[in-house]
């Protein structure tokens, strides 16, 4: 059993621990693209992810993990055996969390047919590939940028769908593969291709913190997981516990949130004032927006929803932002949200965010490019939801 640094205990960082439990909560979003150097937890957040992550119900022996409650979302052989018996055996595991490795094959990525057995026999034989395994669970791919443009293309393809089709000489299966998409790279060694990175729901740029008393608390907790990682991940259950059940929380409620037209309307005009091309930014923003207000179990989607998640999904679409520094972008990204402002004023709901949780949460914003109000706001939520169970405990 492989054993992750718990999410909850990572240092700062704040907007894009926001940007991984948003696509937990919807991975349908398109999955996030977290850019940054080495060193700044990247790697760690995306496996901690996979830890917070309540565990599955699926059929037995199922290489796709089919839900064995849905048969609209089995592959064909579990749908067929579910309608014959009515019934499939289940068990319960943790989500899978998959790594792709930068070496792998078109093959390895989206599975084999066999071409030869099918012409003998009649019958399709397939070895699942990559996508199969990651059905339900994480996909994982580090250093995105550098993995070849047509596997990424493959992946984003079944991000968007939901399925992964295989065709080899006019024989074709369709499985599910539904995901969770992470891709991180360091800008240093290479840029992803523009239509790829579009096509990543969620973009964050991380950067090294640079307050020493976050960065005393980053090596105390590193050297004590490292000496005692049992201990160490007890400690931090709870909170664990916490943003599992606000995530699961989140899915429930997504299906009700309403969204006013004022917000669905400033949404698409501030699209359109940054330049994005197509509409895949205007039903991201509405998304990510409808994500968050379910987190902080809100009926109705707010401006101030829509505010906190807009860098997150317009920052990697405007117009020129790749040639343009990340401080040039975050001036942009402010001149939309006072435009934002000034088309839908509203009385404002900042809150003091500069403590630190008495048990170890760092509600603090850290003073990096890119970090917003997205963080603030799912961090103090979680802070008042610690401090009510204590509370209530204590009684």
């Amino acid at each position: 059993m492989r054993i992750f640094y718990p999410f909850s205990a990572i240092v700062g960082q704040e907007e894009m621990k926001t940007a991984l439990i948003l696509t937990a909560v919807d991975p349908g979003i398109g999955g996030v693209l977290i850019r940054g150097h080495k060193g700044t937890a990247k790697s760690t957040a995306a496996r901690a992810l996979a830890a917070i992550l309540p565990p599955l119900k699926k059929v037995s022996g199922c290489p796709f993990n089919c839900d064995p409650e849905d048969p609209k979302s089995m592959h064909h052989e579990c749908r067929n055996l579910y309608q014959q018996e009515g019934a499939l055996p289940a068990e319960i595991s943790p989500v899978s969390f998959v790594e792709l490795p930068l070496s792998a094959t078109e093959d390895r990525v989206v599975g084999t047919l066999h071409i030869e057995h099918a012409l003998k026999t009649g019958e399709r034989r397939f070895d699942p590939g990559i996508l199969a395994s990651a059905n339900r669970g994480i996909l994982y791919i580090d250093e995105v940028n550098l993995l070849e443009d047509h596997l990424v293309d493959m992946i984003l393809d079944a991000a968007a769908s939901g399925y992964n089709i295989v065709e080899r000489e006019g024989i074709s299966l369709v499985h599910p593969s539904r995901f969770i998409l992470i891709g991180t790279m360091n800008p240093e060694e290479g840029e992803l291709r523009p239509q790829f990175i579009d096509r990543f729901g969620l973009s964050v740029s991380v950067k090294g913190i640079e307050k020493a008393r976050a960065r005393i608390d980053i090596v105390k907790r590193r050297i004590v997981f490292e000496s005692s990682p049992e201990s160490f991940i007890k400690k931090w259950t709870r909170k664990e516990r916490l943003i599992s059940d606000q995530i699961m929380n989140a899915r429930k409620l997504l299906l009700k949130i309403n969204v006013p037209d004022t917000v669905l309307d400033l949404a698409v005009r501030v699209c359109i004032k940054a330049k994005v091309r197509g509409h895949r930014a205007d039903i991201t923003l509405i998304k990510a927006a409808s994500e968050l207000a379910a987190f902080l179990e809100k009926a109705a989607v707010s401006v101030d929803d829509l505010k906190a998640v807009l860098p997150l999904v317009i920052s990697h679409r405007m117009e020129s932002s790749r040639f343009e520094s990340l401080e040039k972008k975050l001036e942009k990204i402010d001149e939309l949200l006072q435009y934002i402002s000034s088309g839908a004023p509203e009385p404002g709901t900042e809150t003091n965010n500069t403590e630190e949780d008495a048990e170890g949460i760092d509600l603090e914003t850290m003073k990096v490019p890119g970090a917003g109000a997205v963080g603030s706001m799912l961090f103090t939520f979680l802070k008042k939801k610690i401090r009510k169970k204590h509370v209530n405990r204590s009684r």
